[in-house]
């Protein structure tokens, strides 16, 4: 994944309220303390992945020498190992990825312990510019921000206010519609409860994903670039779509999105499945889990990081510019 290196202390968002047994379950400590915040009004589509067996992880191996090739760190698939029925209650699971605009209506209606961080991308790119400060702020800084920040496509220099605005706001609307990224796994847990939700556990994640026959891929076993977005040629920022862009990137359940465009936070720590005998450094409690795959792969992508059973990680507090997230609802 991309860390996010350098911020921009210009753009802002500011609050303006006050405001299942499942066995492949790992315990995860909860954010520190339970806390307040008003209730989200905010209407986001859901999925029903209904309860019942299906084949989590599996039994590859890398026969094609990949981890050489391309200079993995360690061997592929075995973490996933082994393949194993795993039974779950049903849920509910967000039909697309947390967008921009679902995250700021959260930021907006929330305040202390209870908000999440504003992402760095939005001061990158002029998101988390408020209306407000744009019919403040003087012209120097709004063409500055406009040319530096928005990356406008014309010559700012002699634009006046209502153009510069005019452009900002359509280029916010249409930011509205991609996946947060940049938000820590302690946000997007705050996030999700916030809406009365939670992360999904991997197994869940994994199921919604790819139903109950084992297919590698949310829409089957044939690996096709084409039918998500891997970046490599994406016309957006760092490869990152709107929702919903690859219409035939949908799982058995109608979930989108699963694979490709932002990997995704679950619940879980980086562990070691139960009957698996891999010994990885990295397991424990230092690292989340997090999967699907991104857009900011580009020419680097290969289908190994876009497969339904892939398990990647970062630690919980990474600032990301590929990591987002969906949440889950018990029924």
């Amino acid at each position: 994944m991309k860390k996010i290196l350098s911020l921009s202390p210009l753009l802002v968002v500011t609050a303006c309220s006050q405001n299942v047994d499942n066995v492949e379950s790992k315990k995860v400590a909860p954010v520190e303390k339970p806390v307040k915040f008003e209730t989200a009004v905010i209407d986001v589509p859901m999925k029903l992945v209904p309860a019942g067996e299906f084949i989590m992880g599996s039994n590859k191996v890398d026969t094609e020498g990949m981890q050489e090739r391309y200079g993995f760190p360690a061997p592929l698939f075995v973490n996933e190992h082994p393949e194993r029925k795993v039974n779950l209650k049903a849920f509910m699971i967000d039909e697309f990825e947390v967008t921009n605009s679902d995250y700021k209506a959260f930021l907006l209606r929330t305040q202390g312990e209870a908000r999440g961080a504003v992402p760095p991308t939005w001061s990158q790119n002029g998101y988390g510019l408020a209306k407000s400060q744009m019919k403040t702020m003087d012209m120097d800084t709004l063409r500055m921000i406009g040319a530096e920040h928005f990356k406008l496509d014309m010559d700012t220099t002699v634009m006046s206010r209502e153009e510069l605005m005019t452009a900002m706001l359509e280029q916010q609307t249409f930011e509205d519609k991609k996946p947060v990224v940049g938000a820590t796994w302690y946000d997007a847990v705050k996030y999700c409860q916030w809406r009365s939700a939670r992360l999904p556990t991997e197994a869940e994640w994994e199921k919604a994903a790819r139903g109950t026959d084992a297919r590698e891929f949310p829409w089957g076993n044939n690996w096709d670039p084409k039918i998500t977005n891997t970046g490599d040629e994406a016309e957006e920022e760092e490869g990152i779509a709107q929702v919903g862009t690859f219409p035939k990137n949908a799982s058995p359940y109608g979930v989108y999105d699963m694979s490709g465009n932002v990997w995704e936070w679950v619940e879980d720590w980086y562990q070691p499945n139960k009957g698996s005998t891999d010994k990885d450094p990295e397991y424990g409690e230092t690292n989340k889990v997090i999967r699907g795959g991104s857009g900011g792969m580009g020419h680097y992508a290969i289908s190994y990081f876009y497969r339904n059973a892939t398990r990647q990680y970062a630690k919980p507090d990474t600032v990301a510019e590929d990591i987002g997230f969906r949440c889950v609802k018990d029924v």
